[in-house]
């Protein structure tokens, strides 16, 4: 994980924080509990809920969100880990058109029921920003950490390829 980790916290009161969230390229200030994930900061107090909640331990993927370009998995980040970085959530990737792994997504039909998909697509641009598409396998290895249940993995693969080109 990339994001910076907070060396002083100031307090509303001994069991606050009051942090400043960079989110999505809009500023936020949550007073939250010290103990309070990305992911919940982002559901529950911003009502950022493309970010999925899955396993809530890291397993599976769904709450993919990027810190300072980064994939993270929002359930195992704390929000107060993040202040002054810069998160992404699926809401924010894109600006009034969809996102060249959007579309692809939508072309492959790489989902059925839809619930990992946002954690999906974060994971897929990341994959593409980072290098990782020389292969299928390759493909697949980077990926492997988002759980899909409903098997759309081949189209998935696909999906990430047609994006290449647009998003390097």
């Amino acid at each position: 994980m990339s994001a910076r980790l907070r060396t002083e916290t100031p307090s509303v009161d001994s069991s606050t924080l009051t942090l400043r969230l960079r989110i999505n390229g809009r500023d936020h200030a949550l007073e939250i509990e010290p103990r309070v994930t990305l992911l919940d900061a982002l559901r529950e107090r911003l009502g950022l809920t493309g970010t999925k909640k899955g396993c809530d331990q890291g397993q599976c993927g769904a709450c993919t969100v990027h810190v300072d370009g980064r994939r993270v998995l929002a359930c195992l980040t704390l929000a107060a880990q993040v202040e002054g970085s810069a998160v992404t959530t699926i809401e924010g990737l894109s600006d009034g058109e969809l996102h060249p792994v959007q579309q692809a997504f939508l072309d492959q039909d790489a989902f059925q029921c839809g619930y990992c998909t946002p954690g999906q697509i974060m994971s897929a641009v990341s994959c593409i920003r980072e290098g990782h598409t020389g292969s299928d396998g390759e493909i697949r290895e980077y990926m492997s950490g988002n759980l899909c249940r409903c098997g759309a993995y081949p189209n998935i693969v696909k999906a990430v390829k047609q994006a290449v080109e647009s998003v390097r």
